[in-house]
């Protein structure tokens, strides 16, 4: 007796389903490295240190400052939204998740320091 999961059909759509799922944070993380690379490296830098010429004339925060650090990922997502001094807010060229991955993305490049 072939039980309906046990049918290679079955067996075959969840080998699938359970492979997209393993590449969607690989794909977001790359998704968020081309969106950092677009808005956010020209001041902060390719590393987030702020050394770019521009970061150093506006004076943007070092992405793995304590100071940044210890904001919580709420507090990142609302700067990176609305904006904060002289950096422009993204709510209308960015949608929301690709906010929250661009913030997981700062927070993996604070702990490469």
């Amino acid at each position: 007796m072939t039980y309906w999961w046990i049918h290679p059909r079955w067996v075959t759509l969840a080998m699938v389903f359970v492979a997209l799922l393993i590449a969607l944070p690989a794909q977001a993380q790359s998704d968020a490295a081309s969106v950092y690379k677009a808005k956010c490296a020209f001041c902060h830098g390719a590393d987030g240190k702020g050394d770019s010429a521009m970061g150093k004339r506006t004076g943007v925060r070092d992405l793995a400052s304590p100071e940044v650090v210890k904001e919580t990922d709420a507090q990142l997502i609302e700067v990176t939204t609305k904006g904060k001094n002289k950096m422009p807010g993204f709510e209308k060229t960015l949608k929301g998740s690709q906010i929250k991955d661009l913030v997981a993305y700062i927070r993996d490049l604070a702990k490469k320091k």
